[in-house]
């Protein structure tokens, strides 16, 4: 079954009960989705006890007023490699136009232009990423677990990281507190 490139530049919120742990309240920003796979980077919670100066300083980068800022969990999956998901307005060797939405960048030159100011004008930086093989995506949208919203970049750069999982259902029309924990059977 061929797949389709629907979820590029969407949304994944994790339903609740959806029986991983790691996903519980999930956001995922879709970056990549075809016939190969899918690949996502969680954009939902924040990794505690690591800021974006903790990350900066491994590269010996000087990341001054930025020093601060929150570090991503972008998802299970190689929890040591670094993304930035970013608007289009910088482009580097490695980085990838999310469906004119948003732009992923995955080395550390990036790093480099936020910490000067030469970067992107709005950005978030992640460790990890949610992947899912040939198919398997497909397979999970159909039964309880995900829910897809479109892409909306003031959800990525505008919503409070512990707000997006509520707004993603609220810009859908969905009240989130009124979701089932568990699917039913007809």
């Amino acid at each position: 079954m061929e797949q389709s490139n629907f979820l590029t530049g969407q949304f994944l919120l994790a339903m609740p009960g959806i029986g991983d742990p790691r996903f519980d309240r999930a956001v995922i920003a879709v970056c990549a989705h075809d016939g190969n796979g899918a690949l996502g980077v969680g954009v939902g919670a924040t990794i505690e006890g690591l800021t974006l100066g903790d990350l900066l300083n491994q590269f010996d980068i000087d990341g001054g007023k930025l020093a601060d800022r929150p570090v991503h969990f972008g998802g299970p999956v190689e929890p040591q490699r670094g993304f930035v998901l970013h608007s289009g307005d910088w482009g580097g060797q490695d980085t990838i136009d999310v469906a004119g939405r948003w732009a992923l960048s995955g080395t550390v030159d990036i790093l480099r232009a936020i910490a000067d100011g030469t970067g992107p004008s709005r950005w978030l930086v992640a460790l990890g990423y949610a992947g899912w093989s040939e198919g398997q995506l497909d397979a999970e949208m159909t039964r309880h677990g995900w829910f897809n919203v479109a892409g909306d970049d003031t959800l990525l750069f505008s919503t409070e990281t512990g707000s997006r999982w509520e707004r993603g259902f609220e810009q859908a029309g969905i009240d989130p507190r009124l979701l089932a924990t568990q699917a039913g059977n007809a």
